[in-house]
């Protein structure tokens, strides 16, 4: 005998529904025919931007999550700014990684600015095509007709 209904949650890894995002985000974009071989090759890209950086968006996509939700992922990362300073001390604000912080900031902000407008420019062309079309098929019919 099955049962229809099971009690089993499936808890979703962190960073993976940012990595989600971001491939869905770039499909959004590029519009593929071919999706899978799309994804292959961004998820290859991804792998090798993070090997040359360090950098792991899964990783940072979990950490906002999680700072979202119980702001405990970036009290470690305070802690380290503030011990970094009690031991440098001769290191101003201005030598300090976080202007560099905020430019990629910035860089994200402008990048996700970019990405809605673009939506936004295809979403008008896209309806402008429809309108098109339709006054096309209108004036086909309306020969027709006579």
């Amino acid at each position: 005998m099955s049962i229809p209904f099971s009690n089993t949650h499936y808890r979703i890894p962190q960073g993976f529904g940012n990595l989600l995002e971001g491939l869905t985000r770039e499909i959004l974009k590029e519009q593929p025919d071919n999706i899978p071989a799309f994804a292959a090759a961004y998820f290859e890209n991804l792998l090798e931007k993070r090997e040359k950086t360090d950098f792991d968006p899964a990783e940072w996509g979990a950490k906002v999550e999680d700072r979202f939700y119980n702001n405990r992922a970036f009290q470690e990362h305070e802690c380290e700014k503030s011990e970094l300073q009690e031991k440098s001390p001769s290191v101003t604000e201005e030598e300090t990684p976080i202007m560099s912080l905020d430019s990629e900031e910035n860089k994200d902000k402008k990048e996700t600015a970019a990405v809605k407008i673009q939506a936004a420019f295809r979403g008008h062309m896209a309806r402008e095509d429809v309108k098109k079309i339709r006054t096309s098929k209108a004036e086909e019919e309306t020969e027709g007709d006579n």
